[in-house]
């Protein structure tokens, strides 16, 4: 892994709280406990929208820990494989877990206006990434503004995220979620169904968005 070097910016705060320490407990975390008790989505459904979308050409924005690449069924041996995100420890992570197909890895802000310059790609993951990214949701449309950039022609991007507003949330959801967005991990207060489509639909002309608890899982085309 060679990353690029990248300014820091505010997106680094929901960034920062993925030390090494806490991405081991990461998977048994977000998608074991609070899938299912707080925000009541399958990681199954999931699971499925990544082995439906992922290419052999394919970046995954916000690494995490290669979760759901791990068990993708790659169409070929040697797939292109980047992992881009603002936190070292998470490409290293997600870099090692994936190290048979050898992945690069790229530090970068996805709401920055000077995003790197690399080859496109077929397809690009975007899981649960939206909701960490601060601002009101029509300053993050940005991010779905570069990734359409770097997509080639008839390729997806696809992904998930929370919305904190216009969608049922039990008791815990609304505790745990205030707490997050207090502390700048999470930055979707006023994220809701209507502002995740006017973003989506400021970037591409084809979308689709399906609800499944507090999470709403997307795919655009270019």
């Amino acid at each position: 892994m060679n990353p690029s070097s990248a300014p820091r910016s505010d997106t680094a705060a929901g960034a920062a709280v993925y030390s090494k320490n806490a991405l081991r407990l990461y998977d048994f975390w977000v998608h074991g406990v609070s899938n299912r008790w707080f925000w009541e989505c399958s990681t199954e459904r999931l699971h499925a929208h990544y082995a439906r979308y992922t290419s052999a050409n394919h970046l995954e924005v916000g690494a995490g820990t290669g979760f759901f690449l791990k068990q993708v069924r790659f169409p070929v041996l040697r797939p292109r494989l980047v992992f881009m995100d603002l936190n070292p420890n998470t490409l290293e992570v997600a870099s090692a877990a994936m190290a048979a197909v050898q992945p690069a890895g790229v530090i970068a802000d996805i709401l920055s206006d000077r995003m790197p310059s690399l080859p496109g790609f077929d397809s690009i993951g975007f899981n649960y990434v939206w909701h960490c990214l601060p601002g009101p949701p029509a300053s993050k449309q940005q991010a779905f503004a570069n990734l359409a950039g770097l997509l080639n022609p008839g390729g997806v991007l696809f992904g998930s995220t929370l919305l904190g507003r216009g969608v049922p949330q039990n008791l815990l959801a609304r505790g745990v979620m205030a707490l997050y967005n207090r502390r700048g991990i999470f930055g979707n207060r006023e994220d809701s169904p209507a502002a995740l489509e006017a973003a989506l639909a400021a970037s591409f002309s084809r979308y689709e968005i399906h609800q499944d608890g507090m999470a709403a899982l997307f795919t655009a085309w270019k």
